[in-house]
């Protein structure tokens, strides 16, 4: 049976959904239109969106990446570095204002390191996953990503270079104060809270 007969999306599809909505304010960024402003807000968005999503990967996605594929350690050891490099470059980005000439120099690094992980990931992890893992399985892991992604952090949390990222085990607290520190400076973390701030 092919995935799409049924209903509901399995991790590679929530994934994918990610990755396509992280693109989407990639581009508007890159046209370089709209207020500082609104381009803060993009930038804030971006990086909630991107620090969710690495999290719920590094809690769920590799672990059973790590189980399935044979050379699984070697693949969760690349994305996790990966993620560790475009954590440290949203730490850099997270507090520089728009006008700053650094601003599009580091976000342009993060585009071109987010975009090449997404298209490993695109071409070669997920599909090895959807073939190694049990549709069931799938789709219990796209619950947990949901899940994961509820709680997680918003804000970039380098791991020190000598720790390696270690799951962001200090995630739901972490996630928490984050939250709390969203909702008091009202930085919006998605598209949806950034457009209703429009209104």
């Amino acid at each position: 049976m092919s995935h799409h007969e049924s209903t509901e999306r399995d991790v590679v599809d929530v994934l994918v959904a990610d990755h396509r909505e992280v693109e989407a304010i990639f581009v508007e960024l890159e046209s370089r239109q709209g207020t500082p402003q609104r381009r803060r807000q993009l930038a804030d968005v971006v990086i909630a969106e991107l620090v969710r999503h690495s999290v719920a990967e590094e809690a769920y996605v590799y672990p059973a990446a790590r189980k399935a594929l044979p050379d699984g350690d070697r693949v969760a050891e690349h994305e996790i570095s990966e993620h560790a490099e475009a954590e440290r470059t949203m730490k850099k980005l997270e507090t520089l204002d728009p006008a700053d000439a650094r601003f599009d120099e580091l976000l342009a690094h993060l585009t071109s390191t987010i975009r090449h992980h997404v298209q490993e990931e695109e071409s070669d992890l997920f599909p090895r996953l959807r073939a190694a893992l049990a549709r069931e399985e799938l789709v219990e892991l796209a619950g947990k990503v949901e899940a994961a992604k509820k709680v997680a952090p918003t804000r970039p949390h380098p791991a020190a270079p000598d720790h390696p990222p270690a799951n962001k085990l200090l995630a739901p607290g972490a996630g928490l104060v984050d939250r709390m520190r969203d909702a008091l400076s009202g930085r919006p973390t998605s598209m949806a809270r950034l457009r209703e701030k429009q209104h």
